[in-house]
């Protein structure tokens, strides 16, 4: 996870400051310095760096924090606060203009991700009711198209495409046919370079002439550091960028990039690919984002992930069943189903507050889930729903069929009996009260 690094230098500096009880101006100016070398050592720009820790010095130097029962606290809040507004503020959302199509021309070096993320943002938008059409402008880069046109197939979002003819008039035929069509967004996916050059940005400036597109979004590798931020300098001077997706974000990065590009170019980061899969695509919400670096997770965004994945009539046949305590393996395999849609397990842990520290060095397999729907479902119907009928023979059958051992099945059969037990005893009927369940 990006900022892994620059999370656990400053969870130390505040560590210190927490066994002190009151601090003095040293104590502030020492916690400062090791901030600053940690925003540093994260390929965060030493301009931004500076600014950004005089600005905390000069709140916590103040009387609210000194007189404070906890100082301490106080200087992570001024530190959460600040991360928040280094980063944007606030979400930034796309363009709406008064009649659509909403034109969106992404644009970026080659390897930054962008053919990918224009078809995960359309996958995005089509997740939220719009109506996306692509358009392959890039017809320089061998087998581009091509990639485009499986992407969208993916995604289930229409690719328009004219071969090698002139990319602006390519972008022309495009918004005629989405008007004709009915799409309310047309993604351009333009021509990168492996570095930018003068050829490549006449012709964006050409595009953005000729189309007048809404939103400029630059991809950003945000693998490259320092350079992801000279880039975005670039791209911003030549075009005048309307927002940034960060790709990469899950990586082994330091992240310094999410925490320069917006106070070196002025424009918000809208997304963030945390991911391979299409739906690896977030909106970038700085405030959630500073919480994570200090620790504090991110859970805000796992309830609205829930909320997109989780199927909410099996989220409500699951809570009538819990009520009634009737709990069996079909159950668990629904819950496995809906969980996986999640993503992988530690993905959603680590947005529990604290709990991706503690998970640094953990690995928890994936695979456990499978191995568990192995055995259920090498259970006949009837097992499922009585596991009482399970004696001897039956689980020998049922660990040769899934091919794993007695043990494994007494195990399972354990754990449900315990769930059954802890639903008994928080009272059943009692318990939509007492979880304060919604439905």
């Amino acid at each position: 996870m990006a900022f892994e690094g620059l999370a656990d230098k400053l969870s130390a500096a505040f560590k210190r400051l927490k066994s002190k009880g009151k601090l003095s101006e040293s104590d502030i100016k020492e916690a400062m310095r090791e901030v600053r070398l940690a925003l540093l050592e994260a390929d965060v720009n030493y301009k931004v760096a500076k600014e950004f820790t005089a600005k905390v010095s000069e709140r916590a130097v103040g009387a609210e924090v000194m007189e404070s029962l906890t100082p301490a606290q106080m200087v992570v809040k001024i530190v959460n606060e600040e991360l928040t507004a280094l980063m944007g503020g606030g979400e930034s959302r796309l363009a709406s203009p008064p009649s659509p199509p909403t034109i969106v021309m992404l644009c970026g070096l080659q390897g930054a991700g962008k053919t990918t993320h224009c078809a995960k943002l359309a996958a995005m938008l089509k997740s939220k009711g719009h109506r996306p059409m692509l358009v392959a402008a890039d017809i320089y880069r061998p087998a581009a198209i091509k990639q485009l046109q499986v992407l969208g197939s993916k995604a289930g979002v229409p690719v328009f495409e004219m071969g090698t003819e002139k990319p602006v008039e390519i972008c022309r035929a495009a918004i005629r046919r989405a008007k004709d069509y009915g799409n309310d967004f047309v993604l351009i996916d333009t021509a990168g370079r492996l570095q930018i050059d003068e050829a490549l940005m006449e012709e964006l400036q050409e595009i953005k002439e000729k189309i007048g597109p809404h939103e400029i979004l630059l991809t950003v590798d945000a693998m490259t550091g320092q350079e992801a931020v000279n880039v975005a300098k670039t791209f911003d001077e030549k075009l005048n960028i309307t927002g940034v997706i960060l790709t990469k974000l899950d990586g082994d990065t330091r992240g310094g990039a999410a925490l320069s590009v917006r106070s070196v170019t002025g424009k918000p980061i809208k997304f963030a690919g945390v991911g391979e899969k299409m739906e690896d695509l977030e909106v970038f919400h700085p405030d959630r984002m500073a919480s994570r670096i200090l620790g504090m997770g991110d859970v805000l965004s796992l309830i609205e992930e829930a909320q997109l994945k989780i199927d909410q009539k099996e989220a409500e046949k699951m809570s009538r069943r819990i009520m009634q305590n009737k709990l069996d393996f079909n159950d668990l395999l629904a819950q496995f189903a809906q969980v996986k849609k999640m993503g992988p397990i530690k993905n959603i842990l680590n947005k529990f507050p604290g709990m991706e520290k503690q998970l640094k060095d953990v690995e928890i397999d994936d695979r456990i889930m499978d191995r568990t729907a192995a055995i259920i479902l090498s259970m006949t119907p009837e097992e499922r729903e009585k596991p009482s009928l399970i004696n001897p023979s039956r689980k020998r059958r049922i660990a040769a069929g899934s091919g794993m051992q007695v043990e494994d099945v007494n195990r399972l059969l354990k754990q449900l009996e315990q769930m059954q037990k802890v639903v008994k005893q928080m009272g059943g009927k009692n318990m939509k009260r007492k979880m304060r369940l919604p439905f």
